[in-house]
């Protein structure tokens, strides 16, 4: 790790503060004592973390340098200064990447019959079948391109895999070398597997393609090839207001994507400086943009080996539990009547919210369904069940949003679809990202409408909900349905509502909303001396929010702060932030839960839903955050918040220069959170929480088994 270059009193750098978080998505692969597939998925997390890293935050510095920018941002640093600190910080960690992947996986792979092999080493039948691949399969869809003064370096697609060729033409006199370049098409298997019964055997396709190179190249001498790979800019930018039509723009600018500006270069660690120098120039990059890799480009695609039938070498498998309000009452508009109920997913299953929407779809009395959808699965039954409502005559209307990054072309695929069966579909607001997540339906019950509402933290998609952490509520509270039905007015029509209810609304009043809250707890603290704030959120960035933090801990109110990703705010300076403490917890889940909970004197405030705490989550989004006004769940939130404050094994602290370290284990009773084992124990949140569910469904399956034998004891007496 290197030492850290802080330039600001106040602020730790964004771009540095994210490369920490992926740091720790690189510590869970190095960690011996997980399963071998999860370490396996947590390199390939960790390269695909880098690789949006590179497509929309250093482009975005680029953009910067080559437009002259030399404003420093609130950290001191400018935008030359953190491509530097980039280069500098990653550089170590890619080498350590490929430490564990030579020393560590691969052999460990090898000990459970799944292999890598290099052409070279393989038997004879073996390349048989390998060159029979080739002819067949990879060579009637290559492309060689020759790199002369009559043919320019071709425009690589953004992160496919390309191999440079360097030749020899034997019929002259003089050495005269050339090169040819390979774009390997994306379309195909990375990983070729081979018939080796009992052993999972692969060769990579850079490889196939190598050894049997001299095909393309027929009549020329191959002096060597050599693997590269290039990141684009894939940051999109769109003319809104100047458009006619945003679907057709969005589509443009995907295309354009493609082949954006070059911010990386990743070659092979043993590639001649004469051909490095030669992509370099013909690229027209930068030494800061190549990185040397001791291995195979992109581990990224290692998530197709995780995907392999191996249930011995993954977490154990688990069965999210139904909420045993939706078991006792299998009508959800008659649960969701009773009482306000909140699912805590992926230990609640989703399927509770595909079925309210298919329920809702069927349901005779029911006349509308309007439905936020930012992000969702490919063959979601959420959009089966919309499709199936607008069939049955029901008004549906879907906002969708076009411009979810890198979902962009799957949203344009739901809308069309939508849209044919029929259902109202809207493209949200111009310049502004709809995030929020929400859920209304409307039913006639005696005679009047009524409407039920279904609030998130996370998207509508049944296959993240099972790796990601989100809280969802169902709720009939009128003056919450009120605010969503205005919230979707406002969405869909020309509607200019900013005052709402209950709900804080993102661009108009969210920010100012939570630093009324900080300071009501200033407040507070003041007159009781109790103050503490708890806020659970995947980034913390704002200025403003945090120079706000700094006035309650300089109050003497007690700021914990648990932050998944990028966190700017410096904790535990004196006279600055003595009160506030900040881990991060990664795991098995993502966690994506966000929470905003303030102590009030023994009466706590506290918010959920899909916000973060960043300028844009706040100014160029629509967002939502909303009150848990339930008692019940007022108590599950804390308590959950409870567990994640004494995680001691996944729970990394940060320092006030940006460094995170491993927690250890400090007993102490923390006010007002669950009474956990965390006390006695080490505590693993996300692995205890599981532990909970499986308890409580252990416990269901027992009085269930209870029920069944007194009915059959009554029937045998009657009988």
């Amino acid at each position: 790790m290197t030492k850290k270059k802080i330039k600001s009193d106040y602020f730790l750098n964004r771009e540095l503060s994210w490369i920490e978080f992926n740091r720790r998505v690189l510590e869970e692969a190095a960690d011996k004592s997980q399963p071998l597939f999860e370490r396996v998925k947590f390199l390939s997390i960790f390269c695909t973390n880098l690789d949006e890293f590179f497509m929309i935050r250093v482009s975005g510095l680029k953009r910067q340098i080559i437009g002259g920018v030399h404003e420093a941002s609130s950290d001191g640093l400018t935008a030359l200064e953190q491509y530097d600190l980039i280069y500098q910080e990653l550089v170590p960690m890619i080498k350590e990447l490929y430490r564990i992947f030579n020393e560590d996986i691969i052999r460990e792979l090898a000990k459970n019959k799944i292999r890598f092999h290099a052409y070279e080493e393989l038997s004879k039948a073996d390349r048989n079948e390998i060159d029979n691949y080739f002819d067949n399969q990879v060579y009637p869809i290559l492309t060689p391109i020759a790199i002369d003064n009559v043919h320019p370096f071709p425009n690589l697609v953004n992160r496919t895999l390309a191999l440079a060729i360097v030749l020899d033409d034997p019929e002259t006199a003089h050495n005269e070398e050339r090169i040819s370049v390979i774009q390997i098409p994306g379309n195909l298997p990375r990983f070729h597997k081979l018939d080796n019964p009992g052993y999972n055997s692969f060769l990579p396709v850079e490889d196939i393609i190598r050894a049997n190179a001299h095909k393309l190249f027929p009549g020329m001498h191959i002096q060597g090839s050599y693997t590269f790979r290039i990141t684009r800019n894939a940051d999109l930018e769109l003319e809104e207001e100047e458009a006619d039509d945003l679907l057709t723009l969005i589509e443009e600018e995907i295309k354009r994507r493609r082949l954006g500006v070059i911010v990386r270069l990743e070659v092979q660690k043993y590639i001649p400086d004469k051909v490095l120098r030669f992509l370099i120039s013909d690229l027209e990059l930068e030494g800061n943009e190549v990185y040397m890799v001791n291995g195979l480009i992109n581990l990224g695609d290692l998530m197709n080996i995780y995907k392999l039938d191996k249930r011995n070498l993954k977490d154990e498998s688990f069965s999210p539990r139904i909420s045993s309000f939706f078991v006792e009452e299998i009508d959800f508009f008659k649960a969701i009547r009773k009482r306000d109920i909140l699912l805590h997913h992926p230990f609640y299953s989703f399927s509770s919210v595909s079925e309210f929407i298919a329920q809702a779809a069927e349901d005779k009395n029911v006349f509308a369904i309007k439905l936020i959808l930012y992000r969702t699965s490919g063959d979601s039954p959420i959009i089966k069940s919309l499709i199936h409502a607008a069939e049955n005559g029901k008004q549906v209307t879907a906002v969708v949003e076009l411009k979810a990054r890198f979902d962009e072309e799957n949203n344009i695929v739901w809308a069309r679809k939508l849209e044919n069966a029929g259902v109202h579909v809207v493209y949200g607001i111009s310049g502004l990202k709809t995030h929020c997540k929400m859920l209304l339906v409307v039913r006639r019950e005696h005679g009047e409408m009524k409407r039920y509402l279904h609030l998130s933290t996370g998207n509508y998609n049944p296959i993240t909900s099972k790796i990601y952490t989100d809280f969802g509520l169902f709720t009939a509270n009128e003056d919450f349905c009120k605010d969503a039905s205005d919230l979707f007015n406002y969405l869909t029509g020309f509607s200019r509502q900013k005052e709402y209810r209950k709900f804080l609304i993102a661009p108009f009043g969210m920010r100012k909303g939570l630093i009324n809250l900080i300071d009501n707890e200033i407040k507070s603290h003041k007159q009781n001396s109790n103050g503490r704030i708890i806020i659970k959120s995947n980034s913390l960035v704002d200025d403003k929010i945090i120079m706000k933090l700094y006035q309650a801990s300089t109050a003497g109110v007690k700021v914990d702060l648990i932050i998944r990703g990028i966190c700017r705010i410096r904790p535990g300076i004196t006279g600055l932030s003595e009160n506030i403490s900040v881990v991060s917890i990664v795991g098995r889940f993502l966690e994506h839960t966000r929470a905003y909970w303030f102590y009030n004197n023994g009466k706590p405030v506290i918010y959920t839903g899909s916000a973060d705490i960043m300028q844009r989550n706040f100014d160029r989004r629509v967002e939502m955050l909303y009150p848990i006004e339930h008692s019940g769940i007022k108590e599950d939130i804390t308590e959950i918040l409870g567990y994640y404050l004494n995680d001691n094994v996944k729970a990394r602290i940060l320092d006030g220069n940006g460094n995170y370290t491993k927690k250890e284990f400090v007993s102490g009773k923390l006010p007002d959170c669950e009474k956990s084992s965390a006390k006695t124990a080490n505590l693993n949140t996300q692995e205890y929480l599981l532990s909970k569910v499986k308890k409580k469904f252990l416990s269901e399956r027992k009085k269930e088994y209870r029920k069944k034998i007194k009915k059959l004891k009554q029937k045998n007496r009657t009988s």
